[in-house]
């Protein structure tokens, strides 16, 4: 499931949900946590139903040492980002710079897994960010950023979840029927 990618998915697509749901209050904030866990959980049960335990096999060594280093440089520039804006003043930018480095990292990741797919997400989590600081710029509220945010990057990862197991799923189909 993980090295399909849909657990990765599914949950940092939570993440992004629960960044999301930072712009309510009250019940409507506890209902759509509870509605991104269930969607999560959703998703990593229809990929240990329709993937098979070894979906993506084992990486070769070079393979998983470019994917330690696009990983570990993504999280690099994470921090760096984080502590430039704090420190700045600015720390309601860091969602949508974060959405973009997380767009940017998925480029290489399509070359290394041979995934062309992987560009969807690479361009949804930059669209993602990009309207973040159009909110921002254009003096939208701080909880409007997270919510735009948040919300575009939870429905890419989320959507890429389900475009793999439907995948599998539909695979899975044409084998039982031949």
């Amino acid at each position: 499931m993980f090295r399909s990618g849909v657990g990765f998915f599914a949950l940092f697509g939570l993440g992004w949900w629960l960044l999301a749901t930072s712009a309510f209050d009250g019940p409507v904030r506890f209902v759509a946590i509870v509605v991104g866990c269930v969607v999560a959980l959703g998703l990593m049960l229809a990929a240990r139903r329709f993937l098979p335990p070894s979906a993506g096999g084992p990486f070769p060594a070079d393979r998983r040492r470019r994917f330690a280093q696009i990983n570990a440089a993504q999280w690099l520039l994470i921090v760096v980002i984080a502590m430039v804006c704090n420190r700045a003043g600015v720390p309601v930018i860091i969602p949508p710079l974060i959405a973009m480095v997380v767009g940017v990292h998925f480029l290489p990741l399509a070359a290394v897994f041979e995934q062309s797919r992987l560009r969807v997400p690479a361009a949804l989590l930059i669209v993602a960010g990009v309207a973040g600081l159009a909110v921002w710029l254009t003096s939208g509220p701080d909880e409007t950023v997270r919510l735009v945010v948040g919300l575009i990057s939870a429905l890419c990862l989320w959507g890429m979840a389900l475009w793999t197991v439907t995948g599998a799923a539909l695979t899975a189909g044409r084998d039982v029927s031949a």
